[in-house]
């Protein structure tokens, strides 16, 4: 003890002071050196704000990333098109490729199928081409004809029009070409060039499916070689989902479509509506967009009918529209569809609106195949299937951890693994 009560390993302390206390939790904090902070950076933050500004940012990235990727699609609309068409021809020229091919060399399969489609298409156009011709000079007479008796009905019950409405705007349609005659002759012009590119762009579409089918096999095979050897099996199984979807849903709206037309030809032969043949062509091009494509075509048929036939048979027409939707919403689309394309009719007309928005008639044509290879492709990498399987399928076949041929596989062998590894 030392002087004054001062211990040996402290100053000595005054008598009548106080020596100042000390916490022993401080002692022993600065003992072990600073410790962590009691108040992290955020704590006054909910975590619910935070959560939702953590997703915030990300969708706002995925919305940029989304953004750009469509708009260089739009600049190379071109040469994406042509690619979407060379994969049309190929999803629906395979199966015939492939069956000729057991015979025969595959190129010399290829040839055939392709000139027979060739062929296929130019003759039902020519066969379009005559009939407009030959029908041409009764078409004339009966439409005006057709616009006499359609300003008739319209002076009468329930519109009660002035006599000469459909006459007076047949005079104002005359006037304003007249005036806007260079107008519409450079917009002619620049739709003859628009027709330059299409062809250009239907001739690199068949180019290409020539290769697609001959050796579509091996430019997968090629294109899985530039991957990762971990990620191949993931990509392999996404990419044959997404061939297998598309490829369905290419060769089942095209059955609706020749059904819709078959139905309508049918129908309008029945009620003696002029110009049969184009009208189905227009049924079966207008199907391929769906929900809104058939009921368009069916509103061209009303008007033709209505100057042709009178109202009544363009009322009957317009009722065929809607037996024609309940025939394909109701038979068609199960029966043909739900094997390859599962998706609800709001995500349908959701996605044909925002394509038609995004980049017009076009982008109703393919919105709702690249949904459906989308959803596809991400139900395929959510499901730890097996490699050549849909996901469903998979799961369906019993692929779980510890059960059958993948019990203590390592990751890289490709079973019992994430998806992508």
């Amino acid at each position: 003890m030392g002087v004054n009560g001062a211990g040996p390993d402290r100053r000595p302390v005054p008598l009548g002071s106080r020596r100042p206390r000390v916490s022993a939790r401080r002692t022993r904090a600065g003992a072990r050196g600073p410790g962590p902070n009691p108040y992290p950076s955020g704590e006054h933050v909910p975590s619910g704000l935070r959560t939702t500004a953590g997703y915030t940012w990300r969708l706002v990235l995925l919305g940029l990333a989304a953004y750009l990727v469509v708009d260089v699609l739009a600049r190379l609309e071109l040469p994406v098109v042509a690619l979407f068409v060379a994969l049309v021809i190929t999803s629906v020229l395979r199966p015939p490729v492939d069956l000729l091919a057991r015979g025969m060399p595959r190129s010399l399969a290829v040839l055939v199928v392709l000139l027979c489609a060739l062929a296929a298409v130019g003759g039902v156009l020519a066969l379009v081409g005559t009939t407009v011709a030959d029908e041409w000079g009764r078409l004339g007479n009966e439409l005006r004809g057709g616009l006499s008796r359609i300003d008739h009905w319209l002076t009468g019950a329930p519109f009660h029009l002035r006599p000469g409405t459909v006459t007076d705007l047949r005079a104002k349609i005359g006037a304003f070409i007249s005036a806007h005659r260079s107008t519409l002759l450079s917009t002619a012009l620049s739709g003859a060039g628009r027709i330059v590119e299409l062809v250009t762009g239907l001739a690199l579409a068949v180019f290409c499916s020539v290769f697609f089918l001959h050796s579509g096999d091996r430019m997968w095979t090629w294109a899985q070689r530039q991957l990762p050897v971990r990620s191949r099996s993931a990509w392999d199984r996404a990419g044959r989902a997404a061939w297998l979807t598309f490829a369905g849903y290419t060769r089942g709206v095209l059955i609706v479509a020749a059904s819709n037309a078959v139905l309508v030809g049918i129908a309008l032969a029945i009620l003696r509506v002029p110009l049969v043949l184009p009208l189905m062509v227009l049924e079966f091009a207008a199907t391929l967009i769906p929900l809104i494509g058939s009921p368009i075509a069916l509103a061209v048929a009303a008007v033709v009918a209505l100057a042709a036939r009178g109202p009544v048979i363009a009322l009957l027409v317009l009722a065929l529209i809607v037996v024609i939707g309940q025939i394909e919403g109701h038979l068609l689309h199960p029966l043909v569809l739900s094997w390859s394309v599962r998706i609800h009719p709001v995500v349908i007309a959701v996605s044909v609106a925002g394509g038609a928005v995004l980049a017009g008639v076009l982008g109703a044509v393919v919105a709702v195949p690249v949904v459906s290879v989308g959803w596809a492709v991400l139900g395929e990498l959510r499901t730890r299937g097996t490699p050549g399987l849909p996901g469903a399928q998979a799961a369906a076949a019993g692929d779980r951890p510890g059960r059958g041929a993948d019990r203590g596989r390592r990751p890289e062998q490709g079973g019992g693994g994430r998806p992508g590894e």
